[in-house]
């Protein structure tokens, strides 16, 4: 995929020494106007004014004046001194370091070297709702203040409007992007800077996008190098010393070079699983061989990637959105996470009566044991529901709307009709329904006429049997499930596959076409080891749409155990690599188990329809 563009710029800016931190000038110093609000501070969101559409950031880029109020929104919020809750530094310190209590909900004894987020848990995907909510209307609040800067008249009355129109938005990381562009967005990795037209004028200010400049970097939280020198966010950083610098080029590579594996898993997730326990985190609770994915391991893996190191990385160090305690932080992590809530909203919206059922919390968190029993009335903390304090449970956010906000193609509320469930199937097709055998199987019926061929077999216009890869409308999905433990080595890193020669040097694993993709396991380092205890976390890395390539060219005869269990015996490899660059010995690496499965797949007819799965069957597990 091109992506000239992005790494042109990203290489003239490894050409100068970036500045500090560029607010906007208003005249006065509008970070005084900020309140400093008392706790408890209420989440209630914006739905007193109506529901309105998170966007992809892309599209909301197109509206020129909700843009502008955007940027100087998040400057504004990256301008506040970071002692206030509700600054930048204030809101991304409730996920990790600097492990403090905020709101005034302290931790649990023993607790008190994490963040409030819940990992590894069946509360994964709703604590994150809340936590994105506070955010928003944060960020609103802003935006609206900065909206009445405007001289009084036509200006100000339009950017009034456009402040309602306001709703933070989502990197959709799995559908493929514009023509030339990469799946990292230019605003978000091409320039450090970026020019705003703003209530005084146009100004050059820092891109609040690309990173935050600590004010001042806090040196008792961030207690190694090379945390406790680095004044920025960083992504693919390209060096360990003070001088380093994002390579977002790298991370776009990355990104697009694993574009395929992410969006198949995706579509995997929306058509196959149905249990809210084993779709919503990654705990391996061995249920059965059908259920190694999550939406949190997906996350994990966007994760990895896109704080970069170890893959492609010439001076290997991962970036902050490679580590739990320093990932929100980084920009992308709140349009990253957005985009996690869309992909659980859609989900519901496919399984409304799916929900969560009890489980013992797998890792700690500020507020929670280990092994602490959470279900669907457990206190999402630290985000109160009203002023007497109390908390927001996953029952009360179980509906998104209720806090003013939803997505293209999403019903209302959470009994979703008919009609807005087929919607969502028609979305989760055309979005990611591309890369999976599923498409070809609606592409070639909307091809063929005439019937059966003189042979017997219908052809698509690719040149594909049918009768090799499909059998009337079934077919076999191919998938290696990966296992493996949370904290196997002291970094964070990814486990990857590859269905041919892997070369020597992990700087040349995305370029290679052997290279399938990755499970990224989003841990901590060795030094805030998060005392994950002996829990295994899972994932998966799909290959039928790879063999389905070797079909075509003819190296393999179909997709049937008989043919494809040999062909993947001689070709399919695992690598081990930490974002540090270091390649483990897969051996060393405990509890990793990499075991083959398929499973007979009755293909959609339409777009209104997902893929049927029958059962899972396991073939033979990676040496």
């Amino acid at each position: 995929m091109a992506t000239l563009q992005l790494y042109l710029v990203a290489f003239t800016l490894f050409c100068s020494v970036l500045g500090g931190f560029v607010p906007y000038d208003y005249g006065f110093d509008i970070a005084r106007h900020v309140v400093r609000r008392q706790s408890p501070l209420v989440v209630r969101g914006e739905a007193g004014r109506g529901v309105v559409l998170r966007q992809e950031v892309r599209q909301l880029e197109q509206d020129a004046d909700v843009w502008t109020l955007y940027l100087l929104g998040l400057n504004l919020m990256q301008s506040t001194d970071q002692s206030v809750p509700t600054s930048w530094y204030g809101l991304t310190g409730i996920h990790g370091i600097p492990h403090k209590t905020w709101g005034g909900v302290g931790p649990v004894p023993g607790s008190e070297s994490t963040g409030y987020c819940t990992h590894s848990s069946v509360l994964f995907p709703t604590w994150h709702r809340p936590y994105l909510v506070l955010y928003e209307q944060t960020l609103i609040s802003l935006i609206e203040r900065i909206a009445n800067t405007w001289p009084e008249g036509e200006e100000r009355d339009r950017y009034t409007a456009a402040a309602r129109r306001f709703r933070i938005p989502y990197w959709d990381w799995a559908i493929t992007p514009p023509s030339g562009q990469s799946v990292l967005p230019l605003s978000v990795g091409g320039s450090a800077y970026v020019n705003v037209n703003g209530p005084v004028g146009s100004q050059r200010i820092s891109n609040p996008l690309y990173s935050y400049t600590f004010k001042p970097l806090n040196a008792t939280a961030f207690l190694q190098r090379p945390w406790n020198i680095w004044t920025s966010t960083l992504r693919a950083p390209t060096t360990n010393d003070d001088t380093a610098q994002s390579n977002n080029s790298l991370i776009a590579r990355n990104l697009d070079h694993n574009l395929s594996s992410l969006s198949q898993r995706l579509y995997i997730l929306f058509s196959n699983y149905r249990n809210y326990t084993t779709f919503s985190n990654n705990a391996f609770i061995g249920v059965d061989n059908a259920s190694y994915d999550s939406l949190e391991s997906l996350h994990d893996t966007v994760h990895n990637l896109a704080g970069g190191g170890g893959q492609g990385q010439p001076n290997a160090q991962g970036g902050h959105m490679s580590y739990i305690p320093y990932s929100a932080f980084d920009p992308i992590f709140f349009l990253h996470h957005t985009n996690v809530d869309r992909i659980f909203a859609m989900w519901q919206a496919g399984n409304p009566q799916a929900w969560i059922q009890p489980q013992p919390a797998r890792m700690p968190s500020y507020t929670t044991y280990r092994g602490q029993i959470q279900d669907s009335s457990t206190f999402l903390t630290p985000f109160f529901a009203d002023e007497n304090g109390s908390f927001w449970t996953s029952d009360g956010i179980r509906d998104h709307t209720r806090f003013g906000y939803t997505y293209a193609d999403l019903g209302i509320g959470p009994n979703i009709s008919r009609r807005a469930t087929a919607n969502v199937r028609k979305a989760i097709n055309r979005l990611y329904g591309g890369s999976s055998a599923a498409s070809l199987f609606m592409k070639a019926n909307s091809r063929i006429s005439g019937g059966n061929q003189p042979n017997g077999k219908q052809t698509d216009s690719s040149g594909l049997t049918r009768g090799v890869v499909f059998t009337g409308d079934r077919y076999r999905e191919w998938i290696v499930n990966v296992r493996v433990r949370k904290q196997a080595i002291p970094e964070p890193f990814s486990v990857h596959v590859f269905l041919g020669d892997v070369p020597s040097d992990p700087q040349q694993w995305s370029l290679t076409k052997s290279h399938i993709g990755m499970v990224g396991v989003f841990s901590s380092d060795e030094f805030y080891g998060m005392s994950t205890g002996q829990l295994d976390v899972s994932g998966t890395v799909p290959l039928t749409t790879s063999l389905i390539n070797k079909v075509i060219a003819r190296e393999l005869a179909s997709l049937e155990p008989r043919d494809v269990k040999k062909y993947l015996g001689a070709k399919l490899c695992r690598r081990v690599l930490g974002v540090s660059g270091k390649i483990y010995d897969v051996s060393q690496v405990k509890g990793l188990v990499t075991e083959v499965v398929s499973s007979v797949v009755k293909a959609p007819a339409t777009e209104e329809e997902l893929p049927e799965w029958g059962r899972v069957q396991s073939h033979f597990q990676m040496r």
